[in-house]
Parts: structure tokens; sequence; C-alpha cells
């Protein structure tokens, strides 16, 4: 039996979301074959580091790269589309017909069933955060096999609104938690100054960055009674353009200005690993947001938010903002002032109970790692399949 783990993108921050399974799988002696594959050396680097002495020993690494005609088309379509992400399946077809079963944190890697059709390729899908977007819910989710998800809000809207079969729906936790440094806060800042995480995602129609992100470093720039980090989405400033696939568009980040410098309250990060291993999540006083799964993880220690509505979305009742109920919704930065002098007194007399209830929705968090109960449902899988006469015969990848 061969469980592949599968790591295909620029960024490093879908990582923490699956590897800790793998790494569970081989701490509780899976009787077969583990591999993790990464198809760039930022990927493999974080695999290593994360995975230590596993990797190498129970885990088999596996590096996938391009045939040389796709890399040429990826360096010169790179800057717009992730060309090499798609192309990669193609161009690795062996490698993903000698696994029985599949694990990934994204959904492009469908392209094996439905344009390459390795039907009887076994596929589970960890998502990778928690979040309340429409796209983590289209129909896609329900070409999986067998779907992992953190707690019950997730599995709720994978059967109402996608049809998914309950019966391949496991609710594990959330793995991530797991690698979290929980001994306090890793980061230092002054904390004479209140510390503020700004967090705008990378999708143009959802993001605050686009319309009002300069405005409110302007402000910090300008009021210095607290500190700033700004951690957008990993993706924000990875490419020249933006280009967004749930409602088709291609956008410009552009760039920071040099005058955001200058001043000693405003801390940047635009895409180290501290921006995606909860480092800032659990620094930060208040969180400062929009459409981002991380506020999910920002409320693992309840604390104050804002959200910036941007694009005056009409979203009470909306599923895809039920994040928004956990602070105060502004509509421009000219409101940021106030609603940051209030956002304590708001917090501790009314979203602190709502963040609480949301976190509970989000998260199935029973005391044992999550890695570990999501290890046991995919061990049992491949127990089922190699009882059932669908798993392959044991071969070797080149």
């Amino acid at each position: 039996m061969r469980i592949g783990f599968l790591f295909n993108h620029d960024q490093i921050h879908q990582v923490a979301h699956s590897l800790p399974i793998a790494i569970a799988l081989a701490k509780g002696g899976f009787d077969g074959e583990i591999i993790v594959a990464t198809t760039n050396d930022r990927l493999a680097a974080e695999v290593e580091r994360l995975a230590g002495p596993w990797l190498g020993s129970a885990i088999r690494h596996v590096p996938l790269t391009l045939a040389p005609r796709s890399a040429r088309v990826a360096r010169l379509l790179g800057g717009l589309i992730p060309a090499g992400k798609l192309m990669l399946y193609g161009d690795n077809l062996d490698f993903f017909r000698s696994l029985d079963m599949l694990v990934v944190a994204e959904k492009t890697s469908l392209l094996l069933k439905t344009r390459y059709g390795l039907d009887n390729l076994f596929m589970v899908h960890t998502r990778h955060g928690a979040g309340d977007r429409a796209i983590g819910f289209d129909k896609a989710s329900a070409r999986f096999d067998h779907v992992l998800c953190s707690g019950e809000k997730i599995r709720r809207r994978l059967i109402m609104e996608v049809g998914v079969d309950p019966d391949t729906i496991s609710i594990v936790g959330y793995p991530k938690f797991d690698m979290v440094r929980q001994a306090g806060r890793t980061h230092h800042f002054d904390r004479e100054r209140p510390v503020v995480l700004y967090n705008p995602h990378v999708s143009p129609h959802l993001s605050s960055w686009y319309r009002h992100g300069r405005a409110v470093l302007d402000f910090f720039g300008r009021h210095d009674a607290r500190e700033l980090i700004f951690a957008p989405h990993v993706m924000l400033f990875e490419r020249p353009f933006v280009l967004t696939v749930d409602r088709l568009s291609i956008s410009r980040a552009g760039k920071i200005g040099n005058r955001y410098l200058h001043g000693d309250n405003i801390h940047f990060d635009l895409g180290s690993r501290a921006s995606t291993d909860m480092s800032y999540t659990m620094a930060a006083d208040i969180y400062l947001g929009d459409a981002s799964s991380q506020i999910y993880e920002f409320l693992l220690q309840p604390r104050p938010c804002i959200f910036l509505n941007s694009h005056n979305v009409r979203w009470q009742g909306d599923p895809n903002f039920a994040h928004w109920q956990a602070g105060e919704v502004i509509t421009d930065p000219d409101q940021l002032g106030a609603a940051l002098d209030r956002a304590d007194e708001l917090h501790q007399n009314h979203y602190r109970a709502v963040q609480e209830r949301l976190f509970n929705e989000s998260f199935d968090l029973n005391g044992r790692p999550s890695s570990e109960r999501a290890a046991e449902v995919i061990a049992l899988l491949a127990e089922r399949r190699r009882l059932s006469g669908t798993a392959r015969p044991a071969v070797r990848a080149a």
C-alpha cells in the first residue's frame, strides 16, 4: 500500500495542513509506504524542517519536476498563471499511477481524475483552513473519494451545499494546530503598545487591500499608539498579477510605498514562514482582516476583531461571511480609529461569546492530536482498499 502526500504550490502555506498527518501515520507504524512529494525547493525545505528525522526513515521524499518543455512554458507564463502547478500532473503520471492513495490540501490535483483518467487513484482532501469562502464549498469538493474536515460547520456545508456523501466525510479536527508552538507568543513587539494584525486576502473581489489597504497603512503611519503587523495572504505579492478563478479576473497588488518603511510601528511580512505558522495570529492583540481563513486560527485565543467590508457586501446571514460575526464590521478606513478604540469593550461585552461559538462550530478538538485522528482515518481507508482488492501491487517509483 503506497500513500502519497502531495505539495504542489508556489508557497508553503498548505504544508502544515497535511504533513502532520503523514508524520502521525509514520509514528503509528503504518504498514505501508508513506511518500511525500514536493514540487519546488521551497516546499522541500519546509517539509524537511517539519518532518525532521521521519523524512528519510519512515517517510520517503520524492521531488517531482517538470519536463523541459513544460518548464519553459512555466517560466514564460508563471508571472500570470500557475502554469507549472497545472502541468506538473501530466509530467509525472507514472508516479501518480504508482500510488494507491493520494492525500492533498488543494483541488487542482483533481486533474488526475478529470483529465488524465486516474479513476483508481483514491484521493483524500484535507482542505487547508476552516474558512467560510464559497470556493471552499464548490462542486470540486464532491469529486474527492474522502474529505477530512475540521468541524461540524464544514461537514454541514459540504453535505447541504455540495451534496457530498456524509459517509465520505470524517471530522478530525485541525492538524495544523498540532504544530503550533503553544507556549506563548513567538514574536516580540513593544508590549507597551497593542499589536494589530492586518491580514488581507488575495482575491480582489473579497480583499480589502486593493481599495483600502494603503489607507490602512497610512492610518498606522500617522498613529503610532499601536504596532501593526502587515502580513497578507502569502500569494498577494507572490506574482506580478493576481488571477482569481472563482470570479475570473486579473488584478495587480502593486508595490509597498517607501513612505511606509520609515516608521517604527509597522512590521511587513509578505510571505515568510511566520506568515503561515500562526506566529502572527498568536502574537497579535487585535485582528484586522476581510476574507482570510486565518481569522479562525486567530480565534484559538479569543481576542478583538475588526473586519473591513471594502465591497459593501450584504453579509448578514451569508454563510460565506459567517466570520464577520466575530467583530465589528466597518466599510472605510476612516472608521478604523474609532473601531480600534472600542474593540476591547465590544469584545468583552459581546463578541467573545460569539467567537467561542464560531470556533467550536469550526473545530472539533477533543484533546487528542488532530493529526493522529486523521492518520487513523487514512489507515482505515487504506485497510478497506486492501481488503477489497483495489490496492495496487507493491511497486516503487523511479
